[in-house]
């Protein structure tokens, strides 16, 4: 059966689409190397809330068009709508009506994959971050250019990447603002693995049928999980897993996995 491709109209800056259970976010300002504009900003908060809400959407896949996957905030773009008659008031009307794009993120029960598709700097690798999984290039890069502006990661990177690469190497990037390529973050666990250029999108689009494919229930308790387990003592995680095992426990999914075991053959999971 053919897929079923859906282009979601009304996010200025990205391109949004859902084919069968795997929604993606394509930022789409290559001219600016996917700067976060005011207009992306709000199409990516909306997109992310949109797949969360969605019962059909499994998988969020998050990537950028053109050579680099994000290079942070665009300035200029966010002085110039600054200065547009109620701009301010109403961006910040809007933010005290949500949680950070970050954390909406982490929230979302939906495993989310970030496919790198090139230079992840400052807030651009801050979001990075923030995805469940990163597949990346091997032309792709990253820094926390921060500092070169005397400033600190500001977008959650003094969160994300202690946990992801360790504190020394979090402070070598976060004090020294220098380049990492594809290579040495596949090594300090910046990115999940790296492939190809021209295996990205495969590599990222096989990961996420897998997981649309496996027990939707059981991977979004998963990932709750792992990131309220990082809040908690090893006491208290044991018991929070004891109560999420017991609902699963109900699950069909979990009677399809035992039953499949028992039979020899690959379970058939629905979800339910």
């Amino acid at each position: 059966m053919a897929k079923k491709r859906k282009v979601l109209t009304g996010y200025p800056d990205i391109i949004y689409t859902k084919e069968d259970s795997i929604a993606t976010i394509k930022m789409n300002r290559p001219d600016n190397m996917n700067a976060f504009s005011p207009d992306m900003s709000d199409s990516l908060y909306r997109a992310v809330e949109d797949s969360m809400n969605d019962d059909d959407v499994k998988v969020l896949v998050i990537t950028g068009e053109g050579r680099a996957f994000c290079s942070g905030a665009d300035v200029k773009a966010m002085a110039e709508r600054l200065k547009q008659p109620g701009a301010q008031g109403a961006m910040m009307a809007r933010s005290s009506e949500r949680i950070s794009l970050h954390l909406l993120m982490q929230k979302c029960p939906k495993p989310i994959i970030g496919a790198i598709n090139g230079a992840a700097v400052g807030g651009g690798l801050d979001f990075a971050c923030a995805c469940d999984i990163r597949i990346a290039s091997d032309r792709a890069r990253f820094a926390e250019v921060f500092i070169r502006r005397g400033m600190l990661p500001a977008a959650g990177g003094t969160y994300f990447l202690p946990r992801l690469v360790g504190i020394d190497k979090a402070l070598l990037m976060a004090m020294t603002g220098d380049m990492v390529d594809a290579k040495e973050a596949e090594r300090i666990g910046l990115v999940t693995m790296v492939v190809p250029h021209d295996e990205l999108e495969i590599a990222t689009m096989e990961l996420a049928e897998k997981l649309a494919k496996g027990p939707t229930l059981a991977i979004q308790k998963t990932k709750k999980a792992i990131y309220e387990g990082l809040m908690m003592d090893l006491e208290d995680t044991l018991k929070f897993i004891s109560t999420q095992m017991r609902e699963l426990n109900q699950t069909r999914d979990h009677e399809e996995g035992a039953t499949a075991f028992v039979e020899k053959r690959e379970p058939l999971f629905r979800g339910e």
